[in-house]
């Protein structure tokens, strides 16, 4: 089994910009999608509250995220069209996978 490094940022979007932020965010995944190391992307948005989306995202290593793609310039472009959004800054947190499951046979 391969595991990957899953990045998870709980994001707050300021009140009334919900639409241009899904707006942005999409054209921002095609900067991060070309990223060496970079495997997948999950934006979800939040039933219990209007400004909150979760967002998941799968490198093959740590450094992929942290060095790499926060070290380069297309990462200034990506930090140009989202950051300005966020009421607070999230907190961006990695995890490596422990333990899987599927439904029971």
């Amino acid at each position: 089994m391969t595991f990957v490094i899953l990045e998870h940022a709980l994001l707050s979007v300021k009140v009334g910009e919900r639409e241009e932020f899904e707006t942005a965010f999409a054209l921002a995944t095609d900067i991060i999608s070309a990223a060496p190391g970079f495997r997948n992307l999950t934006l979800s948005r939040a039933l219990d509250r209007d400004d909150g989306y979760l967002l998941l995202v799968e490198w093959d290593r740590l450094e992929d995220h942290t060095e790499g793609f926060r070290g380069s310039e297309e990462y200034e472009r990506w930090r140009d069209l989202l950051h300005h959004f966020y009421d607070p800054m999230p907190v961006v947190e990695h995890y490596a996978t422990v333990l899987t499951a599927g439904p029971a046979a």
